[in-house]
């Protein structure tokens, strides 16, 4: 199994999609803005990459939509962005801030969604302190012609994604709730991928507890996968009344055509959120099964100091009463009586000791 899991997360590292800083839709590093593109019936339009000068053009043309991708703003930023696009004012401090939990709310004629993004961390070796789970923000402003990305943490990077769509120009004709669709896939995606991850590393530590040479530390290793496995839920499972809504109720920009790709979207989030309730379920009996190896353990050793005691008290008791100094005691002057004591302590202390092992005490 550990030779396994090792094949495993060899083929994740090699398959991993990089992020290729030089592709045109990106800024250099640095600024908060990382990419500014207009897109008319599915395809990219090319231009300078100022923000209000696209907006402008999407507007005067009256089709198409103009994308922004932008990368922890500072308030400032944002709010000169937020006034360009009349983005509602509550909707300004929650796309500086994160939040807690995944949520879709509208605003006017514009939805406003944040979901929890995640990463699987890599590690050598699992241990009672190593990082499984990383977690990141993505909030998206999609409005009738535009959509605004925002990405909190250090993965998660919308580059490998806008090129797909950009290779599906017939999906991406349909406007910015495409976009959103696209990413809550992405997301959810992600949730699979970490997923099935993690579940390695909780073949690791079943096998270390049930393995001949089990120790008495997997606890720690046992509640770190636990704990690393409660922060994944804390993304996935709230993620499931947004997508909901997303897929049933009448959303501004989001067309009957779209709500059947949500819906699908839905289908793979149930999936994540029942491969980690089972995950918790079986950790849960792992743990048992630990601690009850534990309390075996200290049951055994025990029952190995409690035969010795019995073992040691045979000869304190012979010796406790010939050292009480009488003068008139049971063969005291005896030329024999110092061997023949020795002999009957040893004799006692092994048939005690056979009768120990035989009950499998020693």
């Amino acid at each position: 199994m550990p030779l396994i899991t090792s094949i495993r997360r060899a083929v994740r590292r090699i398959y991993r999609r990089a992020v290729d800083l030089s592709h045109p839709a990106r800024s250099p590093l640095g600024s908060s803005v990382v990419n500014c593109v207009v897109y008319r019936e599915g395809a990219r339009q090319y231009g300078d990459g100022d923000v209000e000068d696209a907006l402008r053009r999407v507007r005067k043309a009256g089709d198409g939509f103009v994308w922004i991708g932008l990368h922890e703003p500072e308030q400032e930023e944002f709010t000169d962005l937020a006034e360009l696009f009349g983005l509602h004012r509550l909707a300004i401090e929650d796309a500086v801030h994160e939040h807690p939990r995944p949520k879709v709310a509208r605003y006017d004629d514009m939805l406003f969604a944040v979901f929890k993004t995640v990463c699987y961390v890599e590690h050598a070796e699992l241990t009672a302190t190593s990082e499984v789970v990383d977690t990141g923000e993505l909030i998206a402003f999609v409005g009738a012609d535009f959509v605004i990305t925002i990405r909190h943490g250090g993965h998660g990077s919308l580059g490998p994604l806008r090129e797909a769509l950009e290779a599906d120009p017939e999906q991406l004709a349909k406007g910015p709730a495409a976009v959103l669709h696209a990413l809550a896939d992405y997301v959810v995606d992600q949730y699979l991928a970490v997923t099935d991850a993690v579940q390695g590393d909780i073949e690791v530590v079943e096998n270390a507890v049930f393995s001949e040479d089990s120790g008495r530390g997997d606890a720690g290793r046992i509640y770190q996968v636990k704990r690393e496995l409660l922060e994944l839920k804390r993304a996935v499972a709230p993620l499931d009344r947004p997508l909901h809504q997303l897929a049933t109720e009448p959303m501004p920009v989001i067309g009957p055509e779209i709500r059947a790709y949500f819906r699908d979207v839905a289908d793979h989030l149930t999936r994540a959120t029942e491969q980690l309730t089972s995950y918790d379920a079986l950790l849960d009996s792992i743990l048992q099964a630990h601690l009850a190896q534990v309390t075996v353990a200290q049951n055994e050793d025990m029952r190995k100091i409690t035969a010795w005691a019995a073992i040691v008290a045979i000869p304190t008791m012979v010796c406790g009463v010939y050292g009480m100094n009488f003068d008139h005691m049971p063969e005291l002057h005896w030329t024999y009586g110092y061997p023949l004591v020795l002999s009957v302590i040893a004799a006692a202390c092994f048939v005690i000791h056979r009768g120990f092992r035989r009950n499998g005490w020693l």
